[in-house]
């Protein structure tokens, strides 16, 4: 494995997190100044602009991804997922317990959010060539090969339409506060973090965008289709060299826990399944 250093952003967490607590408790739906508010907060618990990862990321320089392959990447964007949730207002005031549930249940559609935003290409080859092919059947490589192109299809929806960087940190929260997640303490409290951040991602759709009066149904219409994309898909296609059968799963988990820096490869997870 390639020794890559994945280090948390070591910048202050969002003062404001106690402040958007108290806002949240008492703003109401058709509160601009909240809303707006609360997507510029989503936009600043980036690590670094996902658009920037194909540049390198100056500002930061732990993100500079010069040369870097499609699995190093992945890498990198799954490593920045979580970070951002760590980041975003409210995530942080939560359970421990609360955030690995979260995060377990929806690490794959914040990757593939993540890698809708940058130009990265998805290489199959090194699966076809592999011991995978030579044992698979040919019916399970066909399903597999089905589930990469609805994902190629869905990341291409994406781009076409253009999706600027607030609705992408919309969606992704959206993803993020799901009460679907088992074991959460206060389902309720999640499912209205949901729904605030769905009036959030609305509101700043008619701001920004009046003249697509469509625009905000046709984002949400991509969650169906990324939810049916295979967890155990996209570990196969971009994780499998670096953490072997270790579940991400796992991995978040210890991300979580951990709460400093982090090296995955370092760490041979594949000789402790």
């Amino acid at each position: 494995f390639k020794n890559i250093l994945f280090e948390a952003v070591q910048r202050g967490r969002l003062n404001s997190q106690q402040g958007a607590a108290q806002v949240f408790e008492d703003a109401t739906v058709n509160n601009f100044s909240f809303l707006s508010g609360f997507v510029t907060l989503l936009l600043r618990a980036e690590p670094c602009p996902i658009f920037r990862y194909s540049q390198g990321c100056p500002n930061n320089p732990q993100f500079d991804f010069i040369d870097i392959d499609q699995y190093e990447l992945a890498a990198r964007l799954l490593f920045n997922a979580v970070e951002w949730s760590r980041n975003i207002p409210f995530f942080p005031n939560l359970s421990l317990t609360d955030q690995i549930a979260l995060l377990r249940l929806c690490w794959k559609e914040l990757f593939i959010l993540n890698v809708a935003q940058c130009p990265m290409l998805i290489d199959v080859s090194h699966l076809l060539n592999s011991q995978m092919n030579i044992y698979a059947s040919p019916e399970h490589m066909a399903s597999f090969l089905d589930q990469v192109r609805i994902l190629k299809e869905q990341l291409n929806k994406l781009r076409a339409m253009h999706v600027d960087p607030a609705e992408f940190a919309c969606l992704k929260a959206i993803v993020v506060f799901s009460s679907d997640a088992p074991g959460l303490n206060d389902p309720q409290y999640i499912e209205t973090l949901q729904e605030k951040t769905y009036f959030a991602l609305e509101d700043y759709i008619k701001t920004q965008y009046p003249l697509q009066p469509t625009r905000f149904g046709k984002l949400l219409l991509r969650f169906p289709s990324i939810r049916i994309i295979s967890a155990t898909v996209i570990e196969q296609l971009f994780f499998v060299r670096l953490v072997g059968k270790t579940p991400i799963e796992t991995l978040i988990r210890d991300i979580l826990i951990s709460g400093t820096s982090y090296d995955w490869p370092t760490l041979n997870y594949s000789e402790r399944t």
